[in-house]
């Protein structure tokens, strides 16, 4: 892009960025104003690992809470850890606290959702919920992704022990499947893509069918108690289905398992949807990478598509997605996959980048709007790279790592740029995060 061009785009987001002044009654009116009646909100996060996207992430949903009586919220996380936090914050749960609550998230990266953050949500949503006079308004906190595979195994084992021992019998039986690898989910997914050994498909199918013909049943036997033990074990079942799936296939396509992924979490979604009933309202927390319409990024050229994607697909105008961008500062992450979590800088943006235009507004924090402005829209509908960030940062290889083409106008509803954040706290701090980066000049300090 000519540096004219790049500079007409950034005069046009000045003429239109709405600053943020922290000031929580206030800050996001015109959002919430360009939100309307959607029932859909999914806002994202340029990282897996930033304070600043996780507290204004909060500090929104809060509002959507309070203000237009959304229901639920779900997140990019596994569905029996993020449901021991939803039995927690609704009060039928025997954790303690909040810290307890999260104990479940136990798998890489546990600071996803063991960080200062998140315990304060947590916190804050049973405080409200303790306030509500009834119990049906509370509101739930759900897990959406796939990885959970052997605990959803013992969460759906669980539920058949308590309502029905024969069926527990059989559920054992199909399950051993994957017996013989342990809880090793990489092992069965390479066992069975190369022919190795067998896969269990046939009886994670017959499990969830099984289940799927005793819905009505099992989910009356005791009203709204049972509607929900019934929800968390038939998810559990499909999620081992879809799991299963996912791991034998991840070895032979990233784009298939990628779609596999995120049609999951819309098919968990719905499911919630249908469970809460046909007026509930979302909220949705996810990487910019799946709540972004992919149909605006070069994973479309790719064959991918993601949840965002799919969501306006199904929900058209009762969806609204929410993005996050920053210039630098330091992130959460790890080097390699299963690594300790680190305390890493962020190198300033890419020039040309849709972080380096934003950085070039001059305002520390602001956000943009794109609905009835055309010429906001135009102007960035250009075809610009965007950083993401997941649980893994690699500076020496930034720009193959961790950017894409995207036209941001069409990839989100609304955008929130904050300048330079800074890394989430982990609730465990590992040496390696306490020590943190130095500074790129030290020890010169210049």
């Amino acid at each position: 892009m000519k540096d004219g061009d790049f500079d007409l785009i950034r005069d046009e987001v000045i003429r239109s960025a709405q600053t943020l002044r922290a000031d929580e009654t206030t800050d996001y009116d015109e959002l919430f104003e360009s939100i309307g009646d959607a029932r859909f909100v999914l806002i994202g996060e340029a990282s897996h690992g930033t304070h600043q996207f996780y507290r204004e992430r909060a500090e929104i949903t809060k509002r959507l809470i309070a203000e237009k009586g959304f229901s639920a919220v779900a997140v990019e996380a596994d569905f029996p850890d993020a449901y021991r936090v939803n039995r927690y914050v609704r009060g039928t749960s025997n954790d303690g606290g909040a810290i307890a609550a999260l104990g479940g998230f136990k798998r890489f990266p546990a600071w996803m959702w063991r960080n200062a953050d998140v315990l304060d949500f947590v916190g804050w949503l049973r405080s409200y919920n303790d306030r509500l006079s009834t119990s049906s308004d509370r509101v739930g906190f759900y897990g959406l992704d796939l990885y959970s595979l052997y605990s959803s195994i013992e969460a759906v084992l669980s539920y058949l022990d308590k309502v029905d021992p024969d069926a527990a019998t059989r559920a054992r039986d199909r399950y051993s499947c994957f017996e013989h690898f342990g809880e090793d989910t990489q092992a069965y997914g390479y066992a069975t893509a190369f022919g190795i050994s067998e896969s269990c498909e046939r009886d994670v199918v017959e499990q969830l069918s099984e289940l799927n013909r005793r819905a009505s049943e099992l989910a009356h036997r005791d009203g709204r108690v049972a509607e929900d033990d019934y929800f968390m074990a038939e998810q559990n079942a499909r999620l081992v289905k879809n799991a299963e799936e996912y791991y034998r296939v991840m070895y032979r396509s990233d784009v298939s398992s990628w779609n596999l992924r995120d049609r999951h979490m819309v098919e968990t979604l719905v499911m919630l949807e249908k469970h809460l009933g046909a007026d509930s309202k979302i909220v949705l927390w996810e990487h910019n990478s799946h709540l972004g319409d992919a149909r605006a990024t070069e994973m479309s050229r790719r064959g991918e598509w993601n949840v965002g994607q799919l969501v306006r697909e199904i929900y058209a105008d009762a969806s609204y997605l929410v993005g996050f961008t920053t210039y630098d500062g330091t992130v959460t992450a790890a080097t390699n996959w299963g690594d300790s979590a680190e305390r890493k800088r962020v190198r300033s943006a890419l020039s040309g980048s849709v972080e380096d235009l934003f950085h070039r507004v001059g305002q520390d924090r602001f956000y943009l709007t794109f609905a009835g402005n055309e010429q906001l829209q135009k102007a960035l509908r250009r075809p610009m790279l965007e950083r993401a960030i997941g649980v893994i940062y690699r500076p020496e290889t930034e720009r193959q790592s961790h950017y894409f083409e995207t036209r941001l106008s069409d990839q989100f509803n609304a955008v929130i740029h904050i300048d330079e954040t800074r890394a989430v706290e982990p609730l465990e701090r590992t040496t390696e995060w306490e020590r943190g980066e130095p500074a790129e000049t030290f020890p010169f300090g210049v």
